[in-house]
């Protein structure tokens, strides 16, 4: 029995598995490729170069692998991949990336996207992430792994969000945010580090000192950018068992093209 509605418009050339259920009036172009378990609410429409994994539940009016809002954009065939498990809410717009970047955008595995999300051109989106309701992410921006933006969220353009960040409801992200800090505001103000995430995500207690620490010394004791780079890259050999998070951290700044909220 046939699991794609009979009023919805699915190019032949489309390569869905056999277990993809899709639902009416969906339209799914000729590019788009779907894989086993992953469901296509009622009005979906899937074009562009788009890879979808597997187990992903894509709800009514979604709008996934159109053309990037860029004025630059001259119909390249560039790409939209979504990986598996993910959770895509109503009326969600995901683009296609453009050549002046790597011509693709990618969401990870096991994330949790809500109602009215856009995801720009070139971004990249990690795992196990939440995007609330209207989140809206520019083009080229960076989502680090469990991070969570609130409702009404804004990213600029090429801004990076390192991983385990919480961002706080409405909050105005143009520069780029560390890893397991918390942020919120317009202007965007670093109000701690992220500790009942990490304390949800097993972090032990050692490794919550070493990000409290660096916390203190990005945001608590006056020192240039410079100086607390080298203090928290000094850390490892306090919090042996941490060297991974203040590892993360400090490649993190030393990586930064916008400058980090401070």
């Amino acid at each position: 029995m046939s699991r794609i509605h009979s009023t919805a418009l699915v190019d032949p050339a489309a390569e869905l598995d056999a277990s993809v259920a899709v639902g009416p009036y969906a339209v799914i172009g000729p590019h788009v490729r779907i894989g086993a378990g992953t469901t296509v609410g009622a009005h979906c429409v899937i074009e562009g170069h788009t890879t979808i994994g597997q187990d992903n539940q894509i709800f009514q009016f979604a709008s996934l692998g159109a053309q990037p809002q860029d004025k630059k954009y001259a119909d390249e065939p560039t790409r939209l991949v979504i990986g598996d498990r993910n959770t895509i809410r109503e009326f969600c717009t995901f683009n296609t990336g453009t050549i002046q970047d790597e011509g693709l955008t990618r969401i990870g595995n096991d994330n949790w996207i809500m109602a009215y999300v856009h995801i720009a051109h070139d971004c990249i989106v990690g795992n196990h992430t939440v995007l609330a309701n209207n989140a809206t992410l520019a083009g080229h921006v960076t989502v680090g792994d469990h991070a969570i933006l609130g409702g009404l969220t804004g990213v600029h353009q090429f801004t990076q969000i390192g991983a385990h960040v919480m961002a706080g409801f409405a909050s105005h992200i143009s520069q780029d945010v560390p890893p397991f800090m918390l942020v919120d505001g317009n202007p965007l103000a670093v109000r701690g580090f992220n500790l009942e995430g990490l304390r949800r995500r097993g972090f032990s207690p050692e490794r919550l000192a070493a990000v409290k620490q660096m916390h203190r010394l990005l945001y608590r004791q006056g020192l240039t950018l410079e100086a607390a780079r080298q203090a928290i890259a000094s850390l490892v050999a306090q919090y042996p068992e941490a060297s991974s998070d203040i590892e993360a951290l400090s490649a993190f700044i030393a990586g930064s093209r916008r400058g980090i909220a401070r």
